[in-house]
């Protein structure tokens, strides 16, 4: 079953309400109303300290209290009024600006939903500023794009989406086919009239030029995707190198046990890094040894698994940090790992570089690693020497495999991409088949396919399975 543009039968008529804001103790929590009981719960609740109170004026945020069907007070409040349509869900909405404690935003909840509001499901605030219009189905995905976007990068681009640059590009694209519709529709239905008809070879040529454009909006998909999920960085190097001394130093705090004891660390941790907007997912892997441990003693089973997921870990990163202890000689095992990394995307870190015994290895080092073509940088977790070089060499090497988004660049999400590159199959396929000569009936199924597409990724047609898909992710309140 498909949803067509959204008419009046589509739009809930019941009033809901939801905590807005995040769990857990708050400064300021948030409870929302939206429909058309909002202002009338509103007004059963709220009990202004003025003597000429005379109902919520819109838009203004006026200063009172919550009070239960028992009078009895459950907060001080403030509250706004935002009447539809001009709101976010287009319909009334009041919200109030409560303490921030659990106990005291769950009572207000609940004396609402006494009074008669439904709980809100998870992202029907922003449904119904779809289904009302406010929103078409990109923008109201961008809305949960932001939330959750990591850096400032991702939201800029979120940002973009919700302005409308996305279903602008869309509309554009959709304008083209529709001419080209209309052109075929005259020769399928008047085949014998004098009419203006549409060259096959000129049809071929539009349908590849739109398949073009098409190619153009997904080209940013790939890139986008570093910035909103992030890029894989990973420490790599033997045992007790200082990988997780390294790891603790660049986030801040004690993710990982460190200990003298070799092979502590036998499976993987990941933290995120924001390295001036780009969002790095660093791992820090099992150290690598030879077959047998020092002194050679076996390798026991569950380390042995953890040092294959490092190398699997090395093999699929966009950058290696491979750590080697500058304090002692270079081992064998640091040997052949490092003549099996890519110079493109590995940097060789020269740790514990603030030891005086560093300044003996240092130079053997520094040499086997440039004959690889690898470069170094000598750092520290210890002391913290070297990590600002190490972000700024690690952003710079992780941005030759994905450039800064454009100011303006548009990127799809992982649905509209794999709506786009559906459309961008019809209208390839519809280039062929104009090339063949296939009749212009045929031609238009290809071409009207393309259409409904199009019409699907901004919201005006689209399967009902996909609203629910898309807006269950929302948290609730939004």
């Amino acid at each position: 079953m498909s949803s067509t543009a959204p008419g009046a039968a589509d739009i809930p008529r019941d009033t809901i309400t939801a905590i807005a804001t995040a769990a857990g103790p708050g400064a300021v929590g948030i409870v929302r109303l939206s429909g058309p009981q909002a202002q009338a719960l509103a007004h059963g609740l709220f009990r202004s300290p003025h003597p000429g109170f005379s109902g919520l004026r819109p838009r203004q945020l006026h200063h009172g209290s919550l009070v239960d069907a028992a009078g009895r007070v459950l907060d001080e409040v403030l509250a706004a009024s935002m009447p539809g349509p001009g709101s976010f869900t287009g319909e009334d909405v009041v919200e109030f600006f409560c303490h921030g404690g659990p106990a005291v935003l769950r009572a207000v909840l609940e004396e609402l939903l006494a009074r008669g509001a439904r709980l809100a499901t998870p992202g029907e605030f922003t449904l119904r500023a779809f289904l009302n219009g406010r929103l078409d189905l990109t923008q109201a995905e961008a809305v949960a794009e932001m939330i959750a976007a990591p850096t400032r990068a991702a939201l800029h681009l979120a940002q973009l989406k919700l302005s409308g640059a996305l279903s602008r590009r869309i509309a554009a694209l959709r304008e083209v086919l529709e001419s080209l519709r209309a052109r075929l529709c005259l020769a399928v239905d008047f085949p014998d009239e004098d009419v203006e008809c549409l060259p096959l070879p000129q049809l071929r040529q539009e349908a590849l030029s739109a398949a073009g454009d098409v190619e153009r909006l997904l080209a940013g998909v790939e890139r986008a995707r570093a910035w909103r999920e992030g890029v894989l960085a990973v420490l790599a190097g033997r045992v007790n190198a200082g990988k997780s001394s390294l790891l603790n130093a660049l986030v801040g705090r004690r993710r990982a046990l460190v200990s003298a004891t070799p092979g502590t660390t036998r499976d993987y941790l990941e933290e995120q890094l924001d390295l001036s907007g780009l969002l790095v997912r660093l791992v820090d892997t099992a150290g690598l040894r030879g077959p047998a441990g020092p002194g050679g003693e076996p390798i026991d089973p569950v380390e042995s698994e953890g040092q294959d997921l490092s190398r699997e870990f090395m093999g699929r990163a966009e950058a290696v940090l491979y750590v080697l202890d500058a304090s002692t000689p270079l081992h064998c095992v640091d040997r052949a790992a490092l003549a099996g990394l890519l110079p493109t995307r590995t940097l060789v870190l020269l740790n514990k570089s603030d030891l005086a015994a560093s300044r003996e290895f240092t130079a053997e080092t520094l040499g086997v690693a440039r004959g690889l073509g690898l470069e170094c940088v000598a750092v520290s977790a210890r002391t913290g020497q070297g990590l600002e070089e190490l972000c700024a060499r690690l952003r710079e090497r992780l941005l030759g495999a994905c450039a800064e988004p454009d100011v303006d660049e548009v990127a799809p999400n992982a649905r509209q991409a794999a709506v786009l590159r559906q459309a961008q199959t019809e209208l390839v396929a519809l280039a062929d088949d104009a090339g063949a000569g296939l009749p212009y009936d045929i031609l238009g199924v290809r071409l009207e396919a393309a259409c409904r597409l199009l019409s699907e990724l901004t919201g005006e047609i689209t399967p009902d399975g996909v609203l629910e898909d898309i807006f269950s992710k929302f948290c609730l309140g939004k």
